[in-house]
């Protein structure tokens, strides 16, 4: 007979993640750990945070990595591997420091969590009121989508070639592809 799934408080969660080295996904009472990406994962992540992190400082944002907790409006507690937040960053009255109001996210794919990260995720995501541009980067081939919110509809468009460069919505900054891709020897 298979045993019930444990369903943990928030403040189970937080007491999980104030004790461990790993990081935690939060929702709907499961806490997942998240697993460690690989070199290139990495690369991309910091790249992406570089590209946005320059262009955005600019215009009165500040850019995060993988260790800055998100908690979108639906109850899901993560970590995007970058995010931009327009002016102040808004924080929950969590006992751990936990932003509300990204502007954009992005996230570096894995084979193991693609699907989730277009689809159920991102159905999360795009509940946050300030969330403006998803981005969507494969670490196997040089893709990105971008989503967007134009007006009331979120928009989407690939992009598969080095050369090749897109708009953010939320912000008045171009993103290229070679920025994101750029791998070093």
């Amino acid at each position: 007979m298979a045993r019930p799934q444990r369903h943990y408080s928030i403040d189970e969660y937080f007491a999980v993640e104030a004790m461990s080295a790993l990081r935690h996904e939060f929702f709907d009472g499961e806490i997942f750990a998240m697993a460690g990406g690989s070199q290139n994962h990495n690369e991309i992540a910091i790249n992406l945070r570089n590209a946005m992190s320059s262009l955005a400082r600019s215009h009165g944002c500040r850019s995060f990595v993988s260790d800055v907790r998100l908690r979108t409006p639906g109850g899901l507690y993560t970590y995007p591997d970058s995010m931009v937040v327009r002016g102040k960053a808004e924080l929950t009255n969590d006992r751990l420091e936990t932003l509300t109001n990204p502007v954009v996210l992005a996230k570096v794919l894995s084979t193991s969590t693609r699907d989730y990260d277009r689809g159920q995720k991102f159905d999360l995501y795009r509940s946050i009121p300030s969330l403006r541009d998803y981005l969507l980067v494969d670490q196997f081939t040089v893709s990105i989508e971008h989503r967007w919110l134009d007006g009331s509809i979120w928009s989407s468009a690939s992009h598969a070639s080095r050369e090749a460069q897109f708009r953010l919505a939320g912000l008045p900054v171009t993103i290229r592809v070679s920025e994101v891709r750029e791998h070093r020897a």
